[in-house]
């Protein structure tokens, strides 16, 4: 329940921006009757309290999925055009301000003079002191509605197109140290499922199916398979099961894993069953779960290591990785290739203390779902908060990929950065 207080707050800014939305509406469009101001408020204030109560009970309440999720989509997309038809209410507001403050200026200085004029002059001054308020912008309301309508089209498209649009990209990782049996093997790597967001199974069925269809020798997941309960798998465990790869799949555990923004940062029986129920489920699929521990990969007497370690983040995230336990008995391995879903953990601990970390794969940003990607370029306002993000980055000898992620979370979709599906080779030189 500790997300309750946020979701209050937030509910009563979305409330508080309709009325003065509703208002600004009404002033701009003078033409209405009263009777159509009358339907059009009820009817905008009906479909609000239908969306905070639905948001509500689509958290709190055990709801189909479906139902949900478009009670979550249609949430989203009305408070995004909000947003960003505020800045127009604001500049309208600012233009009537400036004008009133204008005319009280220029009232004060005719009144001032009035006192050495005639009596004609001071009826006119009677005159300019009678005054029309002054109305909104029409031209600015109404431009306002037109961009508001811009990310209404291009949300609803990522959603109807981008969610489950999955990209294979493919990268080539040179590992100097990597022992000539490994040589041209590949691996596949898949990141933060949240099952919970998920609403189309025959899409993300066909994702497993490009990711098996490349036929990896080993696959990495790199955290967040929940938003935030293990129940979330219920629906989705028999389609990841099939992820099976020659050389195993192996996985990681990251932020949302733990339960924190549904239980608490706090414990709790149910906080500690649930992470038992995310573990189990790994498990269950035939996923080696690493939480700060290591395996010995082997082909032909020669061996490489992979790292797993729980989630290690900055800020606000957990900080439940050890790298210390990790890196235990691999100093004998040539090679080694760390899951830590948090790819801040990379500069904040791994170079500085863990130069012995050949290759480091992450997911966690999503590339902020909103973006541009292409194989020369990429930008997403993501990159205001992590330095790494998206794609492969290099430091001497070390090296990190972070991977956009599978899934999605809050906005149902994307635009501009892809669900990703990536199959690395991986070669000496």
């Amino acid at each position: 329940m500790g997300r309750l207080p946020f979701l209050i707050a937030g509910c009563l800014l979305i409330i508080a921006f309709d009325f003065y939305f509703v208002k600004a509406i009404l002033s701009a469009f003078k033409n209405w009757s009263d009777k159509a101001k009358t339907r059009f408020t009820r009817i905008y204030w009906a479909i609000t309290m239908i969306l905070i109560i639905g948001v509500f009970a689509g958290i709190f309440l055990n709801l189909f999925l479906s139902l949900r999720a478009i009670i979550l989509v249609v949430f989203f997309l009305t408070t995004a055009c909000k947003i960003v038809m505020l800045p127009f209410l604001l500049v309208d507001d600012l233009r009537r301000f400036s004008i009133a403050m204008f005319r009280r200026i220029k009232r004060s200085e005719n009144n001032n003079a009035a006192v050495s004029e005639s009596l004609n002059d001071q009826d006119k001054v009677t005159g300019l002191a009678i005054e029309q308020p002054i109305s909104r912008s029409s031209f600015i309301v109404k431009a306002g509605l037109v961009a508001a309508a811009i990310p209404l089209t291009s949300l609803s498209w990522g959603i109807v197109s981008g969610a489950y649009d999955y990209q294979v990209r493919r990268k080539t990782l040179i590992l100097p140290n990597l022992p000539a049996a490994f040589d041209g093997i590949t691996m596949g790597q898949i990141s933060d499922i949240h099952s919970g967001s998920f609403y189309n199974k025959t899409a993300v069925k066909g994702g497993v199916e490009m990711l098996l269809g490349e036929k990896p020798d080993f696959i990495f997941f790199t955290g967040d398979i929940v938003n935030d309960m293990a129940t979330e798998m219920r629906d989705y465990q028999d389609i990841f099961s099939k992820i099976k790869a020659p050389l195993g799949v192996y996985s990681s555990l990251g932020n949302h894993d733990y339960g924190d923004y549904y239980f608490g940062k706090e414990s709790s029986p149910a906080k500690v069953k649930n992470l038992k129920d995310v573990i189990k489920t790994h498990e269950l699929m035939g996923w080696d779960l690493l939480m700060n521990e290591n395996r010995r990969l082997k082909i032909n007497g020669e061996e490489i290591g992979i790292l797993g370690i729980e989630n290690w983040g900055m800020g606000r995230f957990p900080k439940y990785g050890r790298m210390d336990l990790a890196v235990k008995n691999t100093d004998d391995l040539p090679v080694k290739l760390l899951l830590s879903h948090d790819p801040s953990h990379w500069r904040a601990e791994v170079l500085p203390k863990y130069p012995q970390i050949d290759a480091m794969f992450s997911g966690h940003t999503h590339g902020m779902q909103f973006g541009v990607r292409t194989e020369k370029y990429q930008w997403s306002p993501i990159e205001y908060i992590y330095k790494e993000w998206a794609g492969l980055y290099q430091e001497q000898k070390q090296q990190l990929y972070v991977n956009v992620g599978y899934g999605f979370l809050g906005y149902p979709g994307r635009v501009g950065i892809l669900p990703e599906i990536t199959i690395f080779t991986l070669k000496r030189a």
